[in-house]
């Protein structure tokens, strides 16, 4: 078996850390051949010595870059498209990882996609990437990989729609006081999930399931009015998919992102991994389902209004949520004011023109600046 060389962008980040611990149990099949960081040089370099890619690149922080290393925004680019890799896992977080995406899809290759801002972003500039090159999109988001699976070789036209389950967060059942008082250390205490801070964030307000609904619309072709959201406190069952015989199949693991990027990498094949241990369904019991509470959590419901607006009014939400959420973790805004700037912003900005990747990232500075006025 020839092995498939991977590009890691975002390689120490924490979906980036887990496409490693997956990759080093799956080396007769996989070449690490880039890997790409942000800033953290240290566990990079740790990361190079482990895995000897023949590409390394450092976006920030060149002063800590070694020798060798490529240094840049470029890097992520150039890591994506270069001749020995089959496969690109995306782990950027924010629109940061968009021109990689395209670059990547053009250039004919696999995108294992853990960063669903560029389809929130350029959903319609994506698909005409993979069209132009030959390049095709497997997500790594736990719910997406599940509808994948679900779905399997079924076409679009067997399904009457998809059901993307929330964990609900760390403020599902709170007040609207307490939310409103939330402090930064309460938002990143997920309950069931280890993650990035930016997403934890997202996922406490479940902007990150707005986003994921965008996501879906554009990775499945379905309409809006043919994907929910259903709260699932214990995080097992990733996603629902029901056919229109009325069938309903789901996808279901303990909560760990190890499976969804193995599967993206393999897809449509399965490999052996002996990672995890057997599932246990008399332990994972019992598993409970409630519906979302649009009104305490308005993130949602503006996010999927914003999918449905088009244009640049899903760059608009993505750039307001990302700029209020790193606000908040600054201190600098509270955390009821991040559906608050993302309202404003939208009301603002949301009908700007959104066909070409200039203006949709002219929106996005548009809308940090909007952002940062508010405060």
């Amino acid at each position: 078996m020839s092995r498939r060389g991977v590009a890691i962008l975002g390689s120490t980040g924490s979906i980036g850390t887990t496409a490693l611990r997956v990759l080093s149990r799956q080396k007769e099949r996989f070449d690490v051949t880039a890997l790409t960081a942000h800033t953290n040089a240290q566990l990079l370099r740790e990361q190079e010595r482990e895995f000897h890619p023949r590409y390394v690149g450092l976006v920030n922080g060149s002063e800590t870059a070694d020798s060798g290393w490529h240094r840049g925004s470029e890097c992520l680019v150039q890591a994506a498209t270069r001749d020995d890799t089959d496969i690109v896992l995306n782990a950027v977080v924010g629109a940061a990882g968009l021109d990689a995406t395209l670059a990547a899809l053009r250039a004919g290759k696999r995108v294992a996609l853990a960063n669903k801002e560029t389809l929130v972003l350029a959903g319609a500039l994506a698909e005409r990437a993979c069209a132009e090159g030959g390049g095709e999109i497997v997500p790594v988001d736990s719910e997406h990989s599940a509808i994948l699976q679900c779905i399997a070789s079924r076409p679009t036209a067997d399904v009457r729609r998809i059901i993307l389950t929330a964990s609900g967060g760390p403020f599902r059942g709170w007040s609207d006081d307490q939310l409103e008082a939330a402090t930064v250390e309460d938002a990143l205490r997920h309950p069931t999930w280890s993650m990035g801070r930016k997403i934890t964030i997202d996922s406490a307000t479940l902007a990150n399931k707005a986003l994921e609904v965008i996501e879906a619309h554009f990775l499945f072709g379905l309409p809006y009015d043919r994907i929910d959201v259903v709260v699932h406190p214990q995080s097992i069952v990733h996603s629902f998919v029901e056919f229109i015989d009325g069938s309903v199949v789901a996808q279901m693991s303990v909560p760990t992102m190890e499976l969804p990027v193995l599967y993206a990498l393999t897809h449509p094949e399965r490999a052996v991994d002996d990672g995890l241990a057997p599932f246990d369904p008399v332990a994972v019991s019992p598993l409970t389902f409630e519906p979302v509470d649009a009104a305490r959590f308005p993130a949602l419901r503006l996010g999927i209004e914003a999918g449905k607006r088009g244009g640049a009014a899903p760059a608009v939400y993505n750039a307001a949520n990302e700029q209020a959420v790193a606000l908040f973790l600054a201190g600098r805004m509270r955390f009821g004011g991040i559906p608050k700037a993302i309202e404003s912003a939208l009301a603002t900005l949301g009908d700007l023109p959104g066909g070409s990747r200039d203006e949709l990232l002219d929106a996005d500075a548009a809308t940090r600046r909007h952002v940062m006025e508010l405060i």
